[in-house]
């Protein structure tokens, strides 16, 4: 989905970390996405795939893409901080997906994926080739040969149900990060993934806190659409 015109190809100048939300700073090992990598996300968590993608709103570009994820729940995404007038979406490429990625590797800073199965090693290899040169960074729903980082959420818990009636007001997780180098000892945190205004945030950390560094991209966004939405795609 795009409304405005088609980005441009994104240039070497200004590659390093893409940044992500204050919240995932501390799981990663860099505070922010090597760019020019691939990211796997472990069961293909959405919340955590658009918790991570969401930095990409402060870049320059701040163009992603998201390729064959039909039940992606875009008013969640919105929710999360992506700017869905900067989001292109391929919902169902087929076996033709690692031609659509190496396509808008060149056109847009991060790629939300879900291959349409296993990905051979060498097919992984080639589509490295094409981030290292274009500076995409690759986040993958599921596993991913040589993926630089692996993170998952090893245990969740919605709030707000009660005996079978309720409104969701949010969830939590213990997020789970690896990888080589610096994240090979692996590092955890404990997330409201969202919390009860749709967004991501330490737990023990106030509501107030976390708002107030998003405040200005979420004035006047739908919470109760937002976190219905997380929730219907995080259980596909």
């Amino acid at each position: 989905m795009a409304t405005t015109a088609a980005p441009e190809t994104v240039p070497a100048a200004g590659r390093g970390l893409l940044p992500v939300v204050p919240a995932l700073r501390e799981v990663l090992p860099e505070g922010g996405l090597r760019r020019g990598t691939a990211v796997s996300v472990a069961g293909g968590d959405t919340g955590l795939l658009l918790a991570l993608a969401a930095g990409v709103k402060d870049t320059e570009g701040g163009w992603a893409a998201a390729v064959g994820l039909p039940d992606l729940g875009l008013a969640a995404a919105e929710g999360y901080g992506l700017d869905l007038r900067r989001l292109l979406v391929a919902d169902d490429p087929g076996p033709h997906w690692a031609e659509v990625v190496s396509v808008l590797a060149g056109a847009v800073e991060l790629i939300m994926l879900r291959p349409d199965g296993p990905v051979p090693p060498k097919l992984a290899a080639r589509l490295a080739a094409v981030l290292r040169r274009s500076g995409c960074v690759l986040l993958v729903a599921g596993p991913w040969p040589g993926a630089v980082l692996r993170l998952g959420v090893r245990s969740g818990r919605w709030f707000g149900l009660g005996d079978g009636y309720g409104q969701l007001t949010g969830r939590q997780v213990e997020v789970v990060a690896e990888g080589r180098g610096s994240a090979a000892l692996g590092r955890t945190a404990r997330l409201w993934l969202p919390d009860e205004s749709g967004v991501a945030r330490p737990v023990g950390e106030s509501a107030g806190e976390a708002g107030a560094s998003e405040r200005t991209q979420r004035a006047g966004r739908p919470v109760r659409e937002a976190v219905e939405a997380a929730e219907r795609v995080a259980v596909v």
